[in-house]
C-alpha cells in the first residue's frame, strides 16, 4: 500500500498555512519539495563537515571529498550509468546543455549542418543550440507535434539527415506533460549515426532512468526536480565522447598541470569541473536519491497516475476550461486555459485557497505559439499530493470563475 499520510510527514513544507490555508502545492514540474533527509543532509553538512574538496589531507576536507564523491556514486547506480565518471556535476539540466552544445557539438560543426530538436522543448533545449548554430552556420530544424502535443513521428526520417549533427528532445514535456517514445526515438537516430540528447528533467521524479538501456549519448537532469537541492545537476555522457570533448571552462580542479606555456587538464569527471564545486547540494542530491530509493515505485507511479487522471476528468466538467495537449501517454502534469480569465489571474486567485500552481508560458513559447495561447495555467502532482487537495483546486477554479462572473 502506498502510505500517503506517512509520505506527507517527511515533507515539513506541506504544513505551511499560506494565506490563512494549509499549503496545497501543485508546481512540481517547476521544483519538487525537499524531505526531511535532505534538509537534514544541508544542515549536517554545514555543521559538521563543510570544507573545500580535493584539495587537502585534513579531516574535514578528506570527509567533504569522500562525501561528494560518495553522492556521484549514487547518481551512477540510480540512473545506471556504466561508469562513475560518466557522471558530472553541473548546476542543472541548461548547463548540462550548453556544456554539450559548446564542448561536443560546436568544435564538429561547419556552415549547413543540422541540428534537429521538437516543438515541445523547453528553452533550455532550444536556446543553447540557436547559440551554435549562430556561431557556426548551422541549421536548426523541428519535428513537428500534432494537436494533441504529440510528435508527428512520420516526419523523423524526412528530418534526420547526413547533415544532422544531433538529435536533442525531451523525456516529457514539462509544459503539457507528453511522455515521448524515447527509446524509439534514440534507435532511429542511431540507424543514421546521429548521437542523442535526452532532456531528462522531467524524467526524473517521474520514471526509472537507465541511461545504459536508453543507449543515448547524453541524459541531463537537475536534483531539484527530485525532491533534491536547486542549482545541481547531471551530465551523464558515454565515456569515450567525454574523454574527446575540450574542457568547458577553466579553473582550478580541472587540470592536471599549469604553466604559463601550456595547461594539461585532469580526467574525467574533473576537467568539466572547473572552480569549487556546489558540494552541500551535490551531498544533498545523494540524499535525495537515498530517500528516493527506498520508495516503491511501482506503487508510487500507480497513485501519481489516479492523481493525474482524477485531475483531467475533474478539470474537463468545468465549462470554458480548455485542456492543452492531450496525448495519449502523459505524467502529472495538465496545462490549461479559461475563456475569460487570464492565466496569471487565475494563478492569483488561486493562491488565495492557499494553492499553488504555474502560469505562464513555462520556457516554452514556441509550444504556447503553437496551440495560439500566450500561456496556460499549470498544475502538475507529485506522489505527494492528495485527491483531497484536487477538490480545493476545483472550488478555487469555480472560485475564478465567481469573481470574473463566468457561467
Amino acid at each position: 500500500m502506498f502510505n500517503i499520510e506517512n509520505i506527507r510527514k517527511d515533507f515539513p513544507i506541506l504544513s505551511e498555512v499560506i494565506n490563512g490555508k494549509p499549503l496545497i502545492y501543485l508546481d512540481n514540474a517547476a521544483t519538487t519539495q525537499k524531505p526531511q533527509a535532505v534538509i537534514d543532509t544541508l544542515k549536517h553538512y554545514y555543521e559538521h563537515t563543510n570544507a573545500n574538496v580535493h584539495r587537502s589531507v585534513y579531516t574535514l576536507s578528506e570527509r567533504a571529498t569522500k562525501e561528494y564523491e560518495a553522492a556521484r556514486d549514487k547518481v551512477q547506480k540510480y540512473i545506471h550509468a556504466t561508469h562513475r565518471e560518466e557522471v558530472i556535476w553541473v548546476r542543472g539540466t541548461t548547463e548540462a546543455i550548453n556544456l554539450v552544445a559548446q564542448s561536443f557539438l560546436r568544435p564538429q560543426l561547419k556552415a549547413g549542418d543540422e541540428i534537429l530538436i521538437t516543438a515541445m522543448e523547453h528553452h533550455a533545449n532550444i536556446v543553447p543550440w540557436q547559440l551554435v548554430a549562430e556561431q557556426t552556420g548551422a541549421v536548426i530544424k523541428v519535428l513537428p507535434i500534432n494537436d494533441q502535443g504529440e510528435l508527428i513521428l512520420d516526419e523523423l526520417d524526412n528530418l534526420l539527415t547526413s547533415r544532422t549533427k544531433l538529435f536533442a528532445f525531451t523525456y516529457i514535456s514539462n509544459a503539457i506533460g507528453t511522455i515521448n517514445p524515447v527509446k524509439w526515438l534514440i534507435d532511429k537516430a542511431h540507424e543514421k549515426g546521429i548521437p542523442v540528447l535526452v532532456d531528462g528533467a522531467q524524467a526524473l521524479p517521474h520514471v526509472k532512468i537507465n541511461v545504459q538501456q536508453l543507449n543515448c549519448e547524453f541524459f541531463a537532469c537537475s536534483a531539484h526536480k527530485g525532491y533534491g537541492p536547486t542549482g545541481i545537476g547531471v551530465l551523464y555522457g558515454k565515456k569515450e565522447l567525454l574523454e574527446k570533448m575540450p574542457p568547458y571552462q577553466g579553473g582550478g580542479d580541472m587540470i592536471r598541470t599549469v604553466s604559463f606555456e601550456k595547461t594539461t587538464f585532469a580526467e574525467l569527471p574533473l576537467k568539466f569541473e572547473a572552480g569549487t564545486p556546489n558540494i552541500a547540494d551535490a551531498i544533498g542530491f545523494g540524499a535525495a536519491i537515498d530517500y528516493l530509493s527506498q520508495l516503491d515505485w511501482k506503487a508510487l507511479m500507480h497513485y501519481e497516475h489516479e492523481l493525474f487522471l482524477m485531475a483531467k476528468e475533474a478539470l474537463k466538467e468545468i465549462p470554458g476550461l480548455r485542456i492543452i495537449g492531450e496525448a495519449k501517454d502523459q505524467a502529472s502534469i495538465i496545462s490549461f486555459v479559461m475563456d475569460g480569465a487570464h492565466p496569471h489571474d487565475i494563478g492569483t486567485i488561486v493562491d488565495s485557497y492557499g494553492v499553488a500552481i504555474r502560469a505562464s508560458h513555462h520556457c516554452a513559447m514556441p509550444l504556447m505559439k503553437r496551440f495560439c495561447v500566450p500561456a496556460t495555467a499549470r498544475v502538475s502532482f507529485s506522489f505527494y499530493n492528495t485527491k483531497e487537495e484536487i477538490q480545493v483546486l476545483l472550488e478555487a477554479l469555480h472560485g475564478v470563475k465567481k469573481v470574473f462572473g463566468l457561467p
